[in-house]
């Protein structure tokens, strides 16, 4: 997940950041599908303000510490995301503050997907993250449910891309798409 990390590598706090990130994003954007009868986003609330947010918050401190930048700037800037959201889940805002909320955080999404040098693995995990903020946003917006519902299904589906790169370096799995794809390409985060 480091940009230099193969996936036989010792694991970092680069991929428990994405170990982080993806369960988060898992368990927001599965309470958002409605799949699981009784559980709601709101429900994914303490994962999201610990895990995804102090934990998130405080891996990104190290990695700016330890010199990466990228990933300092995505798991501090989304530790606090999820923070504000798990702080914020219940309360009565208007659907507009909401999507606000959601298109501000998309903002930093995007600009992570773009700046994400290490390949189209980590661009992946960016940029379906900034596509369900989106249609979260456009869904709070519109007080659509159904729109909801793609977007946390595209929120869960870039947890489980996250969730796979991490495990991927954590058990040396290779991480290269592509004909070229050999074992032990060198992760992507």
């Amino acid at each position: 997940m480091d940009n230099g990390v193969s996936a036989g590598s010792t694991a970092s706090t680069s991929t428990l950041g994405h170990i982080a990130l993806g369960l988060t994003l898992l368990a927001f954007g599965i309470g958002h599908t409605g799949i699981i009868s009784g559980v709601s986003a709101a429900d994914s609330a303490s994962l999201a303000m610990y895990v995804g947010g102090a934990a998130l918050f405080l891996l990104g401190l190290l990695e700016f510490r330890g010199g990466n930048g990228f990933n300092g700037t995505a798991f501090a800037g989304l530790g606090v995301f999820w923070f504000t959201w798990a702080k914020g889940a219940g309360a009565s805002v208007s659907e507009e503050a909401a999507g606000t909320f959601l298109v501000l955080f998309a903002l930093l999404a995007l600009t992570l997907t773009v700046a994400a040098a290490s390949g189209p693995f980590s661009q992946g995990v960016y940029a379906l993250l900034t596509l369900s903020l989106v249609l979260l946003a456009v869904a709070s917006f519109a007080g659509s449910d159904g729109l909801a519902k793609v977007g946390g299904w595209v929120a869960a589906v870039s947890g489980l891309l996250a969730w796979y790169g991490a495990t991927a370096a954590l058990a040396h799995w290779p991480m290269a798409v592509g004909r070229g794809s050999r074992r032990g390409a060198v992760a992507a985060g």
